[in-house]
């Protein structure tokens, strides 16, 4: 355990950090889950709307520095291939 009361507040910045990291993670985990269920019962509607919303969440979690561009590019290009196999 710390003594110095900077690293103490440190450690309490990092917890909240890391809560919110997690946070934005999984809901950005679940949205690409939910496009990819989408495109395995061929919904194309519903399929699209859900492909925005992941896109939004994968482009928040570069611009909050939770992974980086190209990851997001990657994801992003898997989506956009898994739904397009359904035009």
């Amino acid at each position: 355990m710390a003594n110095i009361k900077s690293q103490i507040k440190r450690n309490k910045t990092n917890e909240k950090a890391r809560l919110r990291n997690a946070s934005q993670k999984s809901a950005m985990r679940t949205a690409i889950k939910k496009v990819k269920v989408a495109v395995e019962a061929q919904d194309l509607a519903n399929a699209e709307t859900l492909l925005k919303e992941a896109f939004r969440l994968i482009d928040k979690t570069v611009s909050d520095g939770i992974q980086h561009k190209n990851t997001a590019a990657r994801k992003k290009s898997e989506l956009s291939i898994l739904v397009n196999t359904l035009r």
